[in-house]
């Protein structure tokens, strides 16, 4: 029988080269070895050794390298039961079992096992030779015999571990658990530990997607022989025939697929990468981005960046809500690094240096009125006007010509320069900054943008942002001093949340970019720094898109995953300059450019009629106002538009902005101005009455 002579043939010529004991060395010794470190998919893992991302090898098989130490016990043991009972005993070869293999052959007419041993089926992986032939045996021998003279027993173990094919392009135990049960194979189940020792007998005769019923064959034969062994106990090994084996190959993990291109893209010779995310963050803020995109609309993409600005280090990173293509939203594009306009988001940053530079203070007054600078004449971005208000409501209402006046003052090229120091690489449309840098005329990608936050975060300077969980830290430059920063902190702790999110837990700033291309909510609390972008990847308008309505919910429920509650911003400095407007220094009472000159307070206008309060009878078609002091022409507006200007009388008429509440403010030719609320009504019995 040609198995039986094959298999006497193949003892005899062991026994032959055993009797000659040096030349049987030498021959072992002369074996020309393989490649044993095979190619292994590179791996990206998290801050606590997280498989976040890997990649297959250049053959398109996942095989990704396995420790011991991290593989089920009760799984090797069922493995070395079944396989190779005597592993830790012989030297590559294990004669009883090839005697075993020829009685059994020559009892049944057929090979019913092959005697090979753990070490032999290594040696025919890594040299992908055949099983069946003589001449392929004996050469699986004699590397079996060199590999465990060259190798540890755990080495030989790993590589079987990594090379063992388990169906599909699935090679090594790690991939075979990941894509069969969707984890790693740190601890398995009795049912699933006796599957993977059952697949690489025959691993596409018993994949279980296709054959399930063969793999269920053949790991209840594998638990029926564990638990004969001793190795499970019976009511184990029943319980686990119950189970059912998977019926598909589960995805790889693809977290933070972004950012895991552009870390292996920057080493590509590395195998393993320890990043600073956090997986389980990292998958809530994906899964958060891809609901908000959905909620969205159409072609709506998303990006997200998560650090902790006490150490730079990021912890979650969304480039797209679906990494790929995904019904026009190019999920492919990493939105986390495209060059997009920053929308008002930049506008703490103009406050923060008009602060640090002594322009200004929170509390100080500053016009909202009709300005130009040379050809250019900023708008608010309703097109209302306010007249004088405290630099807080300025930002509060994400004013434009208020954050205008004081670029003009600062100079756009120190803003630049602010950006620089900060660490965000910004780029200049036309190649020289203007005024409207304040305004988002000026590219910035999200994660500059989290980086600026950052150091206003962490009091004008601030570690810079990184992924590399090795990385040495190293400091932005000062931006603004630590007064200044806490200034612009405690006026964004203001600004009011979305509905049903806490108030003053989070020192955020939104921002819409020209033509609604842009939807932006970047904030921070006393640990974390989370930036929020929503849009369209290719820059198209999103009509109707603004920063507060998409962004800043997703910011806050960004922060809600994150941890259990906020961190409390940081206290203010001693040195601050905690008062209301009137406790200022003269200069800082009210901004004026520091070549404009000084205005005592008596030479600003003063609404005298109607007084602040009164209700007036609105069935005239105008309102008679009546101002003292100030430098003609007057300016007046109701509810923030002009409704008279050009006036030079100090008594005057306006038409009657309707029934309601109105704000009137009439501003003099030097830009001061004064301002009255009032209610006007259908027959008031009283003219001049002040509201209750």
């Amino acid at each position: 029988m040609t198995v039986h002579r094959a298999l006497f043939a193949l003892v005899a010529a062991l026994f032959a080269l055993a009797a000659g004991r040096d030349g049987f060395d030498r021959w072992v010794d002369a074996t020309d070895l393989p490649q044993t470190l095979t190619e292994t998919s590179v791996e990206i893992r998290d801050r606590g050794g997280v498989l976040l991302r890997a990649y297959t090898v250049g053959d398109g098989i996942w095989r990704l390298r396995p420790r011991l130490s991290a593989v089920d016990g009760s799984y090797l043991d069922m493995l070395l039961r079944y396989e190779d009972k005597r592993f830790w005993h012989h030297h590559g070869v294990d004669p009883l079992a090839m005697l075993r293999a020829i009685a059994q052959a020559a009892r049944h007419g057929r090979a019913v096992s092959g005697g090979s041993t753990l070490t032999m089926q290594v040696a025919r992986l890594i040299e992908d030779g055949s099983t069946g032939r003589w001449a392929g045996k004996l050469r699986q021998i004699r590397l079996a015999l060199a590999l465990e003279r060259r190798l540890t027993k755990d080495q030989v173990l790993s590589l079987y571990l990594t090379h063992a094919p388990f169906g599909g392009n699935l090679e090594g135990i790690r991939a075979a658990s990941l894509a069969w049960f969707g984890k790693e194979p740190r601890r398995l189940t009795p049912a699933q530990a006796a599957l993977l020792v059952a697949l690489p007998q025959a691993p596409e005769a018993r994949r279980p997607d296709r054959h399930p019923l063969v793999a269920t064959a053949a790991r209840d034969r594998v638990l029926s022989r564990m638990a004969a062994a001793g190795i499970i106990a019976t009511d184990t090994a029943a319980s686990a025939r119950r189970a059912k084996v998977p019926d598909r190959m589960r995805p790889f993990p693809a977290l933070a697929a972004h950012l895991a291109d552009r870390v292996r893209a920057g080493t590509p010779e590395q195998q393993h990468h320890a990043t600073t995310i956090d997986a389980r963050l990292q998958a809530a803020s994906e899964k958060l981005l891809a609901d908000a995109a959905r909620r969205a609309g159409p072609r709506i993409s998303a990006a997200l960046i998560a650090a902790d600005h006490r150490n730079g280090e990021i912890l979650a990173s969304v480039g797209s809500p679906r990494y790929g293509g995904d019904n026009g939203r190019q999920g492919f594009v990493d939105m986390t690094r495209a060059v997009r306009s920053p929308g008002s988001t930049l506008k703490p940053l103009v406050y923060g240096l008009a602060f640090d530079q002594g322009l200004a203070h929170p509390e100080t007054l500053i016009h909202d009125g009709p300005v130009q600078f040379g050809r250019y004449a900023p708008r608010n971005f309703d097109g209302l006007f306010r007249g004088d208000i405290r630099v807080r409501e300025a930002l509060h209402l994400s004013l434009n010509i208020p954050v205008v006046k004081l670029t003009n003052e600062l100079g756009p090229a120190r803003v630049m320069d602010a950006l620089s120091r900060a660490g965000a690489d910004a780029r200049l449309p036309g190649g020289k900054a203007g005024l409207a840098v304040a305004l988002g005329g000026v590219g910035l990608s999200l994660r500059d943008l989290v980086q600026l936050y950052a150091t206003l975060a962490r009091g004008g300077t601030g570690p810079r942002l990184h992924s590399d969980l090795h990385a040495p830290a190293t400091q932005t430059a000062r931006t603004m001093s630590r007064v200044a920063a806490w200034q612009v902190s405690n006026v964004l702790a203001g600004i009011a949340p979305p509905p049903g999110a806490p108030r003053g837990v989070l020192a955020y700033k939104t921002g819409t970019s020209y033509g609604h291309r842009d939807a932006w909510a970047i904030g921070y609390d006393g640990e974390h720094v989370i930036g929020v972008w929503l849009g369209r990847a290719d820059g198209t308008p999103v009509p109707g898109a603004f920063g507060g309505d998409l962004a800043a919910p997703v910011l806050f429920q960004a922060f809600a995953r994150m941890k259990p509650g906020f961190a409390p911003l940081p206290a203010p400095p001693p040195s601050t300059l905690i008062t209301g407007a009137a406790g200022l220094p003269q200069p800082l009472q009210r901004f004026r450019p520091r070549g404009g000159g000084p205005v005592t307070p008596q030479d600003a206008p003063r609404l005298l009629f109607p007084p602040d309060g009164a209700i007036l009878d609105s069935v005239g078609e105008t309102v008679t106002l009546k101002v003292r002091g100030g430098l003609a022409p007057y300016l007046v507006l109701a509810n923030g538009q002009p409704v008279a200007k050009g006036l030079r009388r100090n008594e005057f008429d306006i038409p009657s902005p309707g029934a309601g509440y109105s704000t009137l403010v009439v501003v003099d030719g030097a830009g001061q101005s004064d301002r009255v609320t009032v209610r006007l009504e259908q027959n008031a019995e009283t003219t001049g009455r002040t509201r209750p």
